[in-house]
């Protein structure tokens, strides 16, 4: 089966993810520069990821779409997310993923499971979000068609990123 929408073919969840993050880093990363090889804060969110839902199935990919894990006897796609420092844009990706399975026909909820503090966060699309999520995936292409990488935003987190070597350094 193909992908639905054809004006954003192979679009994922991550680039969703990093497009409210940085622009930067969406482009590197869909370019296929990958720094989160040496990145602590992937590697223990991979941790967190792998030790916690031991019991469930994890990482289903459909349509190109990878989810952490599916509760099918309820339709609720899960996302595991290791702290609530990118909440938006974590909602954001679930929304994504809510949006890609109802393009494709199928009706499913989400939540974000955040282990570390024993919370979960129900995730929902309005016609709103959808709206929105249209206007994103316009601007993740073109800035995805750029020849240069946007430039660095020079903020808080970029300490913490994976890919601050090739910002700063």
């Amino acid at each position: 089966m193909g992908h639905v929408n054809a004006e954003h073919p192979n679009i994922t969840g991550t680039q969703v993810n990093y497009y409210l993050i940085c622009h930067r880093k969406l482009w590197l990363f869909s370019h296929n520069i990958s720094m989160e090889h040496t990145s602590e804060a992937v590697e223990i969110g991979s941790l967190v990821h792998e030790h916690t839902y031991e019991r469930k199935n994890k990482e289903l990919v459909f349509d190109g779409i990878k989810i952490d894990f599916f509760d099918k006897n309820h339709g609720i796609i899960h996302e595991v997310k290791k702290s609530k420092k990118m909440e938006e844009a974590h909602f954001w990706q679930l929304k994504y993923y809510i949006y890609h399975f109802k393009k494709l026909g199928l009706s499913v909820s989400g939540k974000i499971d955040y282990p570390l503090i024993r919370r979960t966060q129900t995730v929902e699309l309005t016609a709103e979000d959808e709206a929105q999520l249209e206007r994103t995936l316009d601007d993740i292409v073109t800035i995805n068609e750029r020849e240069l990488p946007p430039p660095v935003i020079k903020a808080k987190i970029c300490k913490s990123c994976s890919y601050y070597e090739l910002c700063y350094v």
